[in-house]
């Protein structure tokens, strides 16, 4: 039988749309932003840093990355960033939302800036530097997606909470278009400046002096919208929820959403020292009784946005080969260095403006109707349907006439991952954890989906290689080829469809609810529980 909910943490459960939620929507989405334009910007660059740093005289074509340099540049910040979700999610219980949300974002900032800044005598230990300073700056991303996801579910209504979860989410989108978008006008500023002939006209020269400053503007870019909002981090006070179920302060939760909800609350200190004592609100991560009544629920979590990732950070994998057969990005050695970039920015911020930023945003419109469940199950579908669609008749699609159809069937499924599991996978975690846990199993989760991106992004970056050696890309041995890649991403989508069965639908329901810290029963009563949250997934 649930317990008597707290007064100040009902006002927070039945409030009306205010300001303070919009507010709160645009300080945690700013760091979203940030987070997605510094993590994606690198793509946007890799070639030029392999044309101005490996430059090799007399090629055919212009220098590239070696593949171990290209894989530490472009994952190194994912590495960082795994280890800063897990971190500052147990940090974020240990000492509090808001004291731990200022230190990622100006750990965010000051690594974007030093990415920038990057040098070194040679190649080798540029890039080595490039590396440092970007696992830092993953480091302080990865602090971003619980502490955000966290602070978000704890000031929204119950009606409203997974909206204002996916739209500081999907605050994700605006900041990879912005990174296409301000890449687009560097180089074109720098291209009509610093005019240079095309790498098969003059190797040496197609590579300006100056192409050296655009990489690095377009990585310092990215300290601009976090310290924007950084003050307005500082102002936010810590959330009710952490403040009287965490710390067992009652007046002073009493007091911060008091001002924030423009009410008069009364501070129940009698009702918080009930609340600290029940069995429900002692028991820790590595416990029998978490294991019990939250442990399906947290393999459910971890799996599906592992299993979401590798399928979502592998499909970036062809957006090259795709590009280049509609003619959107043309051969290397017809371009010069700045040029380049502005083609590559351009194709990634016309995918970004039409799959990956509606998709997000048609979750904000539609979670808290259709539910968690229902676009996480339709998600899975989708992208299993679109990915065996894309893989069987591969052959199909590689002739010139089909290419069209190709890159439609390819957009779809950024468009379902984003309107499906890219969004409630982030969403979930923050729901359905109790208090003093829920930003540490919201990193775990988050975590397990940055591994998936490891093994997405990396793993298939070979695996897709083509099988006979000397077809593959310089340096890398042969793979499965890019079909069997693609059958292998449709079961990895049909694996995420089943293990969402795992995962509660949190839709309408307060957080006390779905976590069980309201609930009276104690030690194995729980299991004779009318309502168990713990293995019912759906209701």
């Amino acid at each position: 039988m649930a317990g008597e909910q707290l007064q100040v943490l009902n006002a927070l459960d039945v409030a009306k749309t205010q300001w303070y939620h919009f507010t709160a929507i645009i300080i945690a989405g700013m760091g979203f932003f940030t987070d997605a334009y510094d993590l994606f910007c690198i793509s946007l660059v890799t070639k030029l840093l392999g044309r101005i740093y490996y430059h090799v005289d007399g090629a055919k074509k212009p220098g590239t990355l070696p593949p171990n340099v290209s894989c530490a540049v472009t994952g190194v910040a994912l590495c960082g960033t795994l280890a800063g979700q897990l971190f500052f999610g147990w940090l974020g219980d240990k000492l509090g939302r808001k004291r731990v949300y200022g230190l990622t974002l100006m750990l965010m900032c000051l690594c974007s800036i030093a990415s920038g800044l990057s040098f070194g005598r040679d190649a080798k230990t540029i890039m080595a530097t490039l590396c440092f300073f970007r696992f830092w700056l993953g480091f302080g991303i990865g602090g971003d997606y619980p502490l955000s996801a966290t602070i978000m579910s704890e000031y929204a209504s119950k009606k409203t909470r997974g909206a204002f979860i996916a739209a500081v989410f999907a605050m994700q989108g605006f900041g990879i278009l912005a990174g296409g978008i301000f890449a687009i006008l560097i180089s074109s500023a720098f291209d009509a400046r610093f005019k240079a002939p095309a790498y098969e006209v003059d190797a040496i020269a197609s590579t300006s002096p100056q192409a050296d400053y655009v990489w690095r503007i377009i990585l310092m870019a990215g300290a601009l919208p976090a310290l924007l909002t950084f003050y307005w981090r500082m102002k936010m006070p810590e959330t009710a929820r952490y403040t009287a179920l965490v710390a067992k302060n009652a007046k002073q939760a009493a007091s911060d959403m008091s001002k924030v909800l423009q009410v008069d609350l009364e501070a129940e200190v009698d009702k918080v020292d009930q609340i600290a004592q029940k069995p429900t609100a002692s028991f820790g991560l590595f416990s029998k009784q978490f294991l019990r009544r939250h442990g399906l629920h947290l393999l459910g979590t971890t799996s599906t946005w592992f299993l979401l990732d590798i399928a979502f950070y592998s499909q970036n994998l062809f957006q090259k080969d795709i590009f280049t057969a509609i003619g959107w990005i043309p051969a290397a050695k017809t371009m010069n260095a700045i040029q380049e970039v502005f083609k590559i920015a351009r194709a990634q911020t016309l995918i970004a403006m039409c799959s990956t930023v509606p998709g997000y945003w048609f979750t904000v419109a539609l979670i808290d109707k259709m539910g968690r469940f229902a676009i996480q199950i339709m998600g899975f579908a989708m992208m299993t349907i679109f990915m065996f669609a894309l893989a069987f008749p591969y052959n199909h699609w590689t002739h010139p006439d089909n290419r069209i159809g190709f890159v439609v069937i390819y957009s779809l499924t950024f468009f379902f991952a984003n309107f499906g599991p890219n969004a409630t996978t982030f969403v979930v975690p923050a729901e359905i954890f109790p208090a003093r846990l829920r930003s540490t199993c919201h990193g775990i989760s988050a975590a397990a989906g940055k591994l998936g991106a490891i093994v997405g992004a990396f793993g298939f970056l070979y695996l897709a290689q083509n099988q006979d050696k000397a077809k593959a890309d310089a340096g890398y041995p042969a793979g499965i080829g890019v079909r069997n890649s693609l059958i292998v991403l449709g079961v990895v989508n049909l694996l995420g469809l089943l293990f969402t069965f795992l995962v509660p639908e949190s839709k309408g329901k307060s957080l006390e609810e779905m976590s069980g810290e309201n609930d009276d029963l104690g030690g194995d009563e729980v299991d004779q529980s009318p309502y168990n949250n713990r293995t019912v997934p759906v209701v």
